[in-house]
């Protein structure tokens, strides 16, 4: 393995297809584009990165401890095997079309459009902000002890399995399939609608609109804010609240039960089968 410390590199592709193992310690990647691609069995401890394309089409590699700025966005793209520990991404536009990535204890205060077309994804302890369009169309995603503040997430995304989250998303997790939320807040409007199989536990819901038009809708043990209103409209739906809905309007069947509901709307627009059973622990 090739082990390169204390050194400054800029321009195009200095480090370009080292393929036989390459250990970086203390190195600054400077402006330029490539600085890495192609590389495989890489390890980055204590590192910084301004230059664009750092990580493109890498097998195997391992950041430890280290910093991407602004200027290095786009940094990690199609590309396999990306772990990643106690490092700051200043960037924009990170984790595109990549398989296998593990991140603990990582921020992102500055993650538009991150995640996309990914697969195979861990997170632990991470912290992300500024994160419009987050996860799009990722596929398998594992997520444990989680912040992120950001809208348009998770849309159109599939096996996704998330516990002691704090989200602050609106129009999050649209048209997503097979995904699970665990011991969560999730605040923004419009949530989940078009969704199928989606499943919350002990979660808390705020956002006007939550969760229209799914399909196989499940909640377990669930609160919603004061602001979490007309909910539920053309949905299938087996859901178990505890505490107050505002309004609940036009599901198209299932079963909802909760400790008080406000207004119930149940008008001539609401779709086939029409036979949702609403239900108050107040009037039992």
């Amino acid at each position: 393995m090739e082990t390169i410390r204390d050194q400054y590199f800029e321009g195009e592709r200095p480090l370009y297809a080292r393929k036989g193992g390459l250990y970086l310690e203390n190195v600054t990647i400077g402006t330029g584009e490539s600085s890495i691609k192609e590389g495989a069995d890489i390890e980055a401890v204590r590192c910084e990165f301004r230059g664009k394309y750092p990580f493109w089409e890498c097998d195997n590699f391992t950041i430890r401890d280290c910093i991407f700025r602004e200027g290095a966005r786009s940094a990690l793209w199609y590309s396999r095997g990306c772990r990643m520990y106690d490092t700051l991404v200043e960037a924009p536009k990170m984790f595109r079309r990549i398989s296998g990535v593990y991140l603990e204890n990582v921020r992102m205060p500055n993650a538009l459009e991150t995640f996309w077309d990914c697969e195979n994804v861990v997170l632990n302890k991470v912290e992300i902000l500024k994160a419009d369009y987050l996860f799009m169309h990722a596929d398998g995603v594992r997520i444990r002890d989680y912040r992120q503040e950001g809208n348009y997430s998770f849309q159109y995304a599939r096996n996704v399995e998330i516990h002691n989250a704090d989200i602050e998303s609106k129009d999050s997790f649209w048209e997503s399939e097979d995904c699970t939320i665990y011991d969560s807040r999730i605040n923004g409007e419009y949530l989940g609608w078009y969704s199928r199989n989606l499943r919350l536990v002990n979660c808390i819901i705020g956002g006007t609109q939550p969760l229209c038009y799914c399909e196989n809708l499940i909640l377990e043990n669930c609160r919603f804010e004061p602001d979490a209103d007309l909910a539920f409209e053309y949905s299938s739906v087996k859901a178990d609240v505890r505490g107050h809905i505002v309004s609940v309007k036009n599901p198209s069947t299932g079963i909802i039960e909760a400790d008080s509901i406000g207004e119930i709307i149940i008008d001539s627009n609401v779709k086939e089968p029409a036979d949702a059973q609403i239900f108050t622990r107040e009037q039992q």
